[in-house]
């Protein structure tokens, strides 16, 4: 998209001066996505630890639990545990490989920030492109029997996920993930501006589908169109069903959306029948 298109809103324009200000050599590092990428996720995972962590005392923080009615939220332990798991993937394997591909890619920093439209519409295609991309990539893998085994049943470990777990996965699954949410910036041809929005907004839905949680405020009850944390739970219960990441079109044209079975009284999952 040509950034020269519409005159940048002032507030975007300052903010990217701002940004830009002697950072290039920052903001060009080819470990800066990988290095960010964990980093968000661990901070975004913080609140779900905090209510993780109220559940044993909080009845109301228990009810909003999807897997309320089958086993108590992560200890710290288990939270610590997958963090270790995740740091060591992301630095034997992941800040390598995704620094590797940054400097194939050659990113360039412009002087001028986009307009909100199409700052707006570059983050609307790339949540886009990456569910659909995703959804097709996640298929495939649960249909072909030594790619699920080599590549994501480490991340099937988590029958009942929770918030950091959304990264627990093997190395060529957190590697894939990254270059695929990459690519589809580069390919769309964003502004740095859009995709770190992107990135972000990337980050949280991934985050809030692993939280374990169904809660009042959450994306999907905002926008229905979303799946949230009961669509992607039902897909760690049946493996057969829900492979979209965010939105639930594809699954339904596939044939492979199932709704998740939940109590209206605490929001929680029902048994399975």
């Amino acid at each position: 998209m040509d950034a020269t298109s519409a005159a940048p809103a002032p507030l975007l324009q300052g903010l990217w001066k701002y940004v830009r200000a002697g950072q290039e050599e920052i903001l060009l590092s080819p470990y800066l996505p990988a290095s960010c990428a964990l980093l968000m996720h661990v901070l975004l995972c913080a609140p779900f630890l905090a209510l993780d962590s109220l559940g044993s005392v909080c009845p109301r923080v228990r009810s909003w639990r999807i897997a309320a009615g089958s086993e108590p939220p992560p200890t710290p332990r288990q939270w610590l545990d997958c963090f270790c798991r995740i740091l060591f993937r992301y630095v034997t394997v992941v800040l390598p490989a995704s620094a590797l591909f940054q400097r194939l890619r050659s990113p360039r920093l412009p002087e001028l920030a986009p307009s909100c439209w199409q700052l707006f519409v570059e983050v609307l295609a790339c949540v886009l492109l990456f569910d659909a991309f995703f959804f097709l990539w996640h298929y495939c893998i649960h249909r072909i029997p030594w790619l699920y085994r080599s590549i994501h049943e480490a991340h099937h470990r988590h029958r009942n996920p929770f918030a950091l777990a959304a990264q627990d996965a093997s190395s060529a699954e957190l590697l894939s993930l990254l270059l695929l949410s990459l690519s589809c910036a580069w390919l769309l041809g964003c502004h740095p501006l859009s995709e770190v929005i992107f990135h972000l907004l990337n980050s949280w839905l991934a985050v809030e589908d692993h939280c374990g949680y169904n809660l009042p405020w959450a994306s999907h009850r905002l926008f229905p169109f979303l799946g949230g944390a009961p669509h992607h739970q039902t897909h760690h219960k049946v493996k057969r069903f829900n492979y979209a990441p965010y939105f639930t079109h594809w699954d339904h044209l596939f044939g492979t959306y199932r709704p998740p079975a939940l109590d209206p009284r605490e929001g929680r999952e029902c048994p399975a029948q």
